[in-house]
């Protein structure tokens, strides 16, 4: 019996031939689809997608044609020849802006049984937000992963923060702008850990294993990464920028960083050996800050 995604996508008939082909790809390349594994049936895949058996032939075609999979035989279904490379992975994947990469592969990671991130950032409003749509899913019975295990590394309270920070430093600005850093990281790690933990009040044969945890750091991070089940880091440089926030009443000039709009570099582990390195790396790096000069963090007051 083929290995089946147990997640569907919904039927839409507007789905062209390249939509069902990023969706195989994607799967493929977080080796939920192992080399050597059966794609499931064209009859399956119709069904799946709510598209016709023209528009998943064609997408079979470009995967074969991109050496992903064999060829299709009457009777036996294609099987996955290799994961992804590198150099043909398709123009729109170049980087992108967090906020437009982040939540489909934060979703995507969801499908899995055992979901594990980890991310290191400053505060967790991006990652909140990417958990919008695989969450919703989880409550409406559409995703069922057996375990959820949620790491974050951010910067320790009782650091002098590279960024934010006032322009013209003084002990009042560095205060002000300090404690509305601080009531952001923690407010919205509080939502992050609240949301993971409530999807154990989900009823259901069997019940969701949900861990999240928060280390900090004793530096401030100039790199935001995130990385999803051990099989891709994302990667991104907080840019720094100058500008004007109000704060308790006045003013402040500010070097800020815009995290929701930096761009992030995908890394697949099934992308060829270099990004099967930087995954390995990253994986290693975050492991190493962990379990060594980060510290417990305290989200209260």
């Amino acid at each position: 019996m083929t290995s089946q995604p147990e997640v569907t996508d919904g039927g839409d008939a507007r789905r062209t031939p390249d939509d069902v082909a990023a969706s195989l790809r994607a799967r493929i390349r977080a080796g939920e689809l192992k080399v050597g594994a059966k794609l499931p049936t064209q009859a399956w895949l119709v069904e799946h997608y709510g598209v016709e058996r023209t528009v998943v032939r064609q997408a079979l075609q470009q995967l074969h044609a991109e050496g992903l999979i064999t060829e299709g035989r009457k009777g036996a279904p294609a099987k996955i020849a290799s994961a992804v490379p590198a150099a043909s992975r398709p123009s729109d994947e170049e980087p992108k802006r967090t906020a437009a990469v982040l939540s489909p592969r934060v979703a995507e990671a969801f499908r899995a049984r055992e979901v594990r991130i980890d991310a290191v950032c400053l505060t967790t409003e991006t990652l909140n937000l990417a958990l919008g749509e695989p969450l919703g899913a989880i409550h409406a019975g559409l995703f069922r992963p057996e375990s959820v295990h949620v790491r974050v590394l951010l910067p320790d309270r009782n650091i002098n923060l590279a960024f934010p920070r006032p322009v013209h430093r003084s002990a009042d600005g560095d205060r002000l702008v300090h404690e509305r850093w601080l009531s952001q990281r923690n407010t919205q790690g509080l939502v992050l850990r609240d949301n993971l933990e409530a999807l154990r009040l989900i009823q259901g044969d069997n019940e969701i294993d949900v861990r999240i945890e928060f280390q900090a750091l004793p530096l401030t991070s100039p790199i935001k990464l995130y990385l999803l089940n051990g099989s891709e880091a994302l990667f991104g440089y907080y840019d720094i920028v100058e500008r004007e926030q109000g704060i308790a009443d006045r003013s402040v000039e500010i070097y800020d960083s815009l995290g929701y709009e930096s761009m992030l570099f995908q890394y697949l582990r099934g992308g060829g050996s270099r990004d099967a390195a930087f995954v390995d790396r990253s994986q290693r790096w975050f492991d190493n800050l962990w379990a060594t000069i980060t510290t417990s963090l305290n989200l209260g007051p």
